[in-house]
């Protein structure tokens, strides 16, 4: 009878913990379906997802955390769709490759993931580095190791020789060797198929593919097309049969085109677009992620002498110049956009200056916003669980000082971060 009361205890005292709420009052409610904001509101959040959202401040039980954001504008977390944080530019960016360990790269990226937690962004895409460091950084914030957003990796980027993503690139003598698919480069079908398939096997969740130059390559052109027809077709088909998605870095309007027309669910950067391309990515249903923050970054560096080698230097300027009006002339045709930053080209943690130069564009401040949210989690297909705030969703939870439909600048002060109902940062 004792051992049967004992058992009695402990259980009702293990439930009455699990049944715990974390009761979030927010002053202003954005939950990133674009309706209007919602005053003085209660999300209860249990077992980290979203139990029941309703007007007024709920008072909760004694055993329930209550976090008071009366005076603040709570919103999904952000989702950044174009990420790098095993690096950031600098102008050793060149060189650090021959002096750092991967370990190097590993623990350095640990503290990028934190900036960009600790900035709003619950959930990047990461869009290539060395094949390796942002599965491992995957695990870790996964397991719990270390702090960081939710990562959806494409692993090391697919470039054909010579092209964006050739890790031999610049190099002279007996580094400039003839890289393969396992490196994440390829020639032909053949090639293609297997580069899919290693990164598959590297544990990548999508592929990213560089089918035209690049700003920052050591490579003349920044727009030529370097994917034909049929190694795009390769690498559309077998993306599908393993259920990954296919991101294009593309800058030239050949190379969007061939891009589009294969079939790829989104275009990064997309620079010279033109009405031809635009109408295509609308008919395809082909997401756009800008990167302006990329375009604006590079061209700032460009007017610092010495900054970037005299290769780069020309393409950068050119680019910036170029994508002032293509993003005003994307938004009014219509196309779909997702919010990415190219961070890692900019320093990590200042990705909310996207939304600055998105509204810029002509962008209203709430559409601005859901490309962040509901937009960026159509994009990764996980807007069933991900991207708004509603019932039965996971708790990813962020709120900011002031209204950012009236002063977007506001989303760079990110004063709460919640990632599956745990909290990261607290007023």
């Amino acid at each position: 009878m004792m051992r049967s009361l004992l058992a009695v205890l402990i259980l009702g005292g293990f439930l009455n913990s699990a049944s715990a709420a974390t009761i979030i009052h927010a002053g202003r409610l954005i939950d990133g379906r674009g309706g209007p904001v919602q005053n003085e509101m209660s999300l209860i959040i249990e077992e980290g997802k979203i139990k029941r959202i309703v007007k007024g401040y709920v008072a909760g039980e004694a055993k329930d955390r209550v976090i008071r954001l009366t005076d603040q504008t709570v919103l999904p977390g952000f989702m950044d769709m174009h990420t790098h944080l095993i690096s950031q530019h600098s102008k050793d960016a060149y060189t650090e490759k021959f002096f750092m360990e991967q370990a190097d790269y590993a623990l350095r990226s640990t503290t990028y993931a934190r900036a960009t937690l600790m900035a709003g962004f619950t959930t990047v895409r990461e869009l290539g580095d060395n094949g390796v460091n942002s599965v491992a950084l995957r695990k870790a914030i996964t397991n719990g190791w270390i702090p960081g957003p939710r990562i959806f990796t494409a692993g090391k980027s697919l470039a054909t020789t010579g092209g964006h993503a050739d890790p031999t690139n610049g190099m002279k003598g007996d580094f400039k060797r003839d890289a393969g698919p396992v490196d994440g480069v390829i020639n032909g079908v053949d090639d293609a198929r297997k580069a899919v398939r290693q990164r598959y096997k590297d544990g990548a969740d999508l592929i990213k593919l560089t089918a035209t130059g690049g700003v920052l390559s050591l490579a003349a052109s920044g727009n030529n097309p370097q994917f034909t027809d049929d190694e795009l077709q390769a690498i559309v088909q077998i993306a599908r049969d393993y259920n990954m998605t296919v991101a294009v870095h593309a800058h030239g309007t050949e190379g969007i085109r061939r891009a589009v027309l294969a079939g790829v669910d989104s275009i990064e950067h997309g620079t010279y677009m033109t009405d031809e391309t635009i109408g295509l990515m609308k008919d395809k249903g082909t997401w756009w992620v800008p990167t302006c923050m990329a375009a604006e970054w590079v061209g700032e560096k460009a007017k610092e002498p010495g900054y970037f080698p005299e290769i780069v230097r020309p393409k950068a300027i050119t680019v910036a110049q170029a994508f002032q009006g293509t993003f005003a002339k994307a938004y009014k045709a219509g196309v779909k956009i997702a919010f990415g930053t190219d961070s890692g080209v900019s320093p990590h943690g200042q990705n909310a200056r996207e939304f600055e130069l998105m509204v810029e564009g002509g962008m209203s401040p709430m559409e601005a916003i859901q490309t962040a949210t509901l937009n960026a989690a159509k994009l990764l297909k996980i807007d069933d669980r991900l991207g708004t705030l509603e019932e039965g969703k996971i708790a990813d939870v962020i709120a900011v000082e002031g209204n950012p439909l009236t002063d977007i600048k506001t989303l760079k002060k990110v004063s709460f971060v919640m990632k599956e109902g745990e909290v990261f940062k607290s007023p």
